[in-house]
């Protein structure tokens, strides 16, 4: 695994190099500035295995050592990583290069490498959504109000789990009405459209000038009836003869005339 270190302009004197805060190095195959140096390994224009790594830790540390207060500290440790770096490519000329046990380990490395940007990535996206507007809390969906957890619109609410609990109860009661006495409404059979057109036509025809349309009603039950059935049962003529009525003006087989202010409705042969 390579990690890119990024370096200077090389210089090529110790004045210079003074200048620029690197430190000058005088070494068997090499005279110039430690940033140079390391330059020239990393680009492989130099012999490292003619450098000696214990005269290059001992010029590094009288440097250190001479450096006045002036020198920040973290200038400084840049000395001692470039050093680093150079020792770490020295110390690779040692193993031959297809090492079973390097490859191993620049194989785990790239792949730990690959894992850990990985997880960056993940955890910048997951910053980046949780930064993001959310739908129903932050921005809303055009029409859609805010929920406030608080259900302010009336109505009736009803439990389906309870209610067909409820109803399973009733056939495990053992007193269950008898059927024969359960109370059952009487059907009701409303007057047809069909009867209700051949009365009118045939009425008309008695009453050539016309008559009005609630002489056109079916005539009442013989038998007794509750005001509610009667009710239901007047309702029911009343809107059979009036679609009657509608069926044949629109044929053109009568007339039908209203007067001022919702009055009676007169129907008349067409």
């Amino acid at each position: 695994m390579t990690t890119t270190w990024p370096l200077p302009a090389p210089v090529e004197d110790g004045a210079g190099a003074r200048e620029r805060g690197f430190p000058s190095l005088s070494l068997d195959g090499f005279a110039g500035p430690l940033d140079h140096l390391l330059a020239l390994a990393r680009a492989q224009k130099i012999d490292l295995s003619a450098i000696s790594l214990p005269a290059l830790v001992d010029q590094l540390v009288a440097a250190l050592r001479r450096a006045s207060a002036k020198i920040p500290l973290g200038q400084k440790g840049d000395w001692v990583v470039m050093a680093a770096w150079l020792v770490q490519l020295r110390t690779r000329l040692l193993l031959p290069a297809d090492a079973a046990a390097d490859q191993a380990a620049a194989a785990e490395a790239e792949s730990v490498r690959t894992r850990l940007v990985a997880l960056d990535d993940i955890q910048a996206l997951a910053g980046w959504l949780e930064r993001r507007p959310q739908l129903g809390h932050d921005v809303f969906a055009r029409g859609a109000p805010e929920i406030f957890g608080l259900a302010v619109a009336p109505g009736q609410a009803g439990d389906v789990i309870e209610f067909l609990w409820a109803s399973l109860a009733l056939f495990d009661d053992p007193e269950q009405p008898d059927p024969a006495t359960v109370y059952r409404p009487r059907p009701f059979d409303p007057y047809p459209v069909a009867e209700a057109r051949d009365r009118i036509c045939r009425r008309l025809a008695e009453a050539p000038e016309g008559v009005p349309l609630d002489r056109l009603l079916p005539d009442p039950p013989q038998t007794e009836e509750s005001e509610v059935w009667g009710k239901t049962r007047l309702r029911s003529g009343w809107a059979s003869t009036l679609m009657a009525g509608l069926d044949l003006a629109k044929m053109g087989e009568v007339v039908l005339r209203q007067g001022r202010d919702f009055g009676a409705i007169d129907v008349a042969p067409g």
